[in-house]
């Protein structure tokens, strides 16, 4: 019989030999795959929150930040602050409404409201998403222009592509290509550092309040608030939530995803408003007539590369938009008249839904076409129409996610529902001053 003792020590020696070396890189390799595999799975939730957040930050919500930035510099970087409260507040409510009644918002308002009210909610939408829809597609080609990409090779093809997603594709395709297009959003970051703005000015701006008493001054506020809370968000969040399919005990992910949806998009709005503050503003540009001007005017201050950075995240956000935005309307319409929905549908499932998405992106591409569109002007008063027209939404939104019989013990708490009905509050007043000031202007006042 053989020795024990030398056995074990012979086992130990064959450890220690060098041929077994590749053992410890095979675990090596094995436990560095399982961190990763560990890190793709606590990401999988990031989903409709991620993806509404960011879709707000579409082609006229750049240019409204970039006209921000380069006519007040950093003076209205506090507001952004305040509005990522209110943007998780708002999409909190949203999201858990989608998974406590596993229906979209125009739905619930139908169900509980009646068709008038559901009708009102849809015409409101309708009205600026429409628009913000063609001016999506107006990005995508000013982007491909700065990129070097004819607008009329660039339009088309984005709008073919946007329609195979949407129609022949599934949810969860769409849903990774639409998380794809979040990541060149981190190109406004590096053109913000590249513009080398005074950090020291940005956060004392962020931390305190800098108000300007002009209708010019109120007017960019609105606008801020309406692209950065717009109400297409909410409608298609919503939706979204419902048929992704998410339980009630996956509700905390979907908290999670909001909130960094919101924090990581308002980020991005940030960055927009220092990088042309310190590129722009800081130099003595106050104006910004196109989005190609405000990517061409970064070159001289912050690089070589920035322009490029800027037309990139200005082509992603759009890309996103531009396809979240229909999917949004048709949403609404086929929520409204309660009729078939559902990303992948065919026409002959979904009718409703297949054509209103199909006629927008085509009707969206071939307004874009058109020459010498005052784009910029045109981007700020669609996110001003937002602000106007979100008190509805919300105020819809706020009423359903606190409804007993609807949310159960899911509803509003006090505190909770204190702070979503201040932020209807103070969006409504916001609303009626762009109201007050837009006849003002009318009237020579």
């Amino acid at each position: 019989m053989s020795d024990p003792k030398k056995t074990n020590a012979a086992a130990s020696e064959l450890e220690r030999k060098p041929e077994n070396a590749p053992h410890a890189a095979v675990r090596h390799r094995l436990g560095k795959r399982a961190w990763l595999a560990s890190i793709a799975a606590s990401l999988a939730f990031l989903g409709p929150g991620l993806i509404s957040a960011n879709a707000g930050n579409e082609a006229g919500s750049i240019a409204t930040y970039a006209s921000v930035g380069a006519r007040y510099g950093y003076d209205l970087l506090w507001l952004i602050v305040l509005i990522t409260v209110a943007l998780i507040v708002v999409q909190e409510m949203a999201a858990r409404a989608g998974v406590i009644s596993g229906k979209g918002l125009a739905e619930l308002i139908r169900e509980h409201y009646g068709v008038r009210w559901s009708a009102l909610a849809m015409l409101s939408v309708l009205l600026a998403n429409l628009a913000i829809t063609i001016s999506e597609f107006i990005g995508i080609g000013v982007a491909g222009e700065l990129l070097g990409v004819p607008r009329a090779v660039a339009v088309p093809l984005a709008a073919a592509l946007i329609w195979l997603i949407l129609v022949r594709g599934s949810y969860r395709i769409a849903e990774r290509v639409f998380i794809a297009f979040t990541v060149v959003f981190f190109a406004y970051p590096v053109a913000a550092v590249l513009a080398h703005p005074h950090w020291a000015a940005v956060g004392h701006r962020v931390l305190v309040p800098h108000l300007h008493l002009t209708s010019q001054y109120v007017l960019l506020a609105g606008a801020v608030v309406g692209a950065t809370i717009t109400p297409f968000m909410q409608l298609y969040l919503q939706s979204a939530v419902s048929e992704r399919g998410v339980r009630v005990e996956e509700l905390r992910r979907e908290r999670l995803d909001v909130t960094i949806g919101a924090i990581f998009a308002n980020l991005v709005a940030a960055f927009v408003i220092i990088a042309t503050a310190a590129a722009l503003h800081e130099h003595g540009v106050t104006k910004v007539s196109s989005a190609a001007d405000a990517a061409k005017a970064l070159r001289p201050f912050a690089g070589r590369y920035a322009k490029e950075l800027f037309a990139l995240g200005l082509l992603g956000s759009s890309l996103l938009a531009a396809a979240i935005l229909p999917v949004t309307i048709a949403y609404v319409l086929t929520e409204s008249f309660g009729t078939e929905k559902g990303i992948g549908r065919r026409y002959r499932e979904a009718p409703t839904f297949v054509a209103t998405i199909s006629i927008l992106i085509t009707v969206s591409a071939a307004v874009a076409l058109i020459p010498d569109l005052p784009i910029i002007s045109l981007l700020v008063g669609i996110q001003d129409v937002n602000g106007i027209l979100l008190p509805i939404t919300l105020f819809f939104l706020w009423r359903l996610s606190s409804n007993d019989e609807l949310m159960g013990r899911w509803r509003n708490g006090r505190i909770f529902g204190a702070l979503a009905a201040l932020t209807i509050v103070c969006v409504s007043a916001l609303s009626l001053t762009l109201i007050v000031v837009a006849l003002g202007r009318i009237f020579g006042i």
